[in-house]
């Protein structure tokens, strides 16, 4: 089996007295959906905060082997440490709980934002405006808008970000993400607000990602209809200590599983 994309090694995080995160392995290989689950407070965000460079862990590795691209062989390094935006360029982007778009700039030009990481022109480029200037910007706005007809976004791309409904805004969070070109994906939690048929499409959004764009996703989710459908394994965490993980079937059989986070009477069938 070849190398995971990502692998966190005993990742702990300690606020002065208080351990949110005590020794969490987890792993994540390509192309897979990873759903990671717990009650609130178990420290899943806290997790996603370490891992992309929000937050410095107080202990462990966090390894990272992005996928061959271009013909380059793919290597191991360890981000402990990086900054967010670091972590950006290394192929790893995320979503946030509660929805972080620029609401005053267009549904476009929120998604430009994102391509910034993978533009190459300089300060003399934006100054004098030269040839590779213009054409890298061209380049953005139609990536960009490419990457709106796939999210189906592209009837709001003149719009501005606070008027889209709010199932569009999560999308466009991702269509954001998407633009930074990850490997993978962090989504926290996406369904989070969102109506039945918006979770639907959620639901088929995210496995196209997976599908086409080959991107995989870990994902915080409480929805667990759309976790057992979603993924192919799941972690589950308690009090900042994962106590499970494996297959959607063996999660919902799990005595400890139901008993910390699902709930003795928790239906659970996807």
């Amino acid at each position: 089996m070849a190398d995971p994309i990502l692998n966190v090694q005993n990742l702990t995080m300690d606020f002065g007295g208080l351990r949110a995160l005590d020794h969490v392995n987890i792993d994540i290989q390509q192309n897979e959906i990873i759903a990671l689950i717990g009650p609130n407070g178990a420290g899943k965000t806290t997790f996603f905060n370490c891992i992309t460079g929000i937050y410095t862990p107080t202990d462990g590795d966090i390894l990272v082997t992005a996928p061959p691209r271009s013909g380059a062989a793919s290597k191991t390094e360890r981000i402990n440490g990086l900054k967010p935006n670091q972590v950006t360029e290394k192929g790893m982007a995320r979503t946030f709980q509660n929805i972080r778009l620029f609401p005053n700039m267009t549904v476009l030009e929120n998604v430009m934002i994102g391509r910034h990481c993978r533009t190459h022109s300089g300060i003399l480029g934006a100054v004098f405006r030269n040839r590779g200037m213009v054409k890298e910007e061209q380049a953005v706005v139609d990536t960009s808008y490419q990457i709106l007809e796939k999210i189906g976004l592209s009837r709001f791309v003149n719009d501005l970000a606070k008027n889209l409904p709010y199932g569009a805004q999560r999308r466009l969070e991702i269509a954001r993400a998407l633009a930074t070109e990850p490997f993978l994906l962090l989504l926290d939690e996406p369904a989070a607000g969102m109506n039945p048929h918006e979770t639907r499409e959620l639901d088929e959004l995210i496995t196209r990602i997976r599908n086409e764009e080959k991107v995989s996703i870990l994902l915080i989710e409480h929805d667990m209809k759309l976790v057992m459908s979603l993924s192919d394994r799941i972690f589950v965490m308690d009090y900042g200590k994962k106590i499970a993980h494996g297959t959607p079937e063996e999660i919902r059989n799990n005595p400890m599983v139901i008993k910390a986070y699902l709930g003795e009477e928790c239906d659970v069938e996807g």
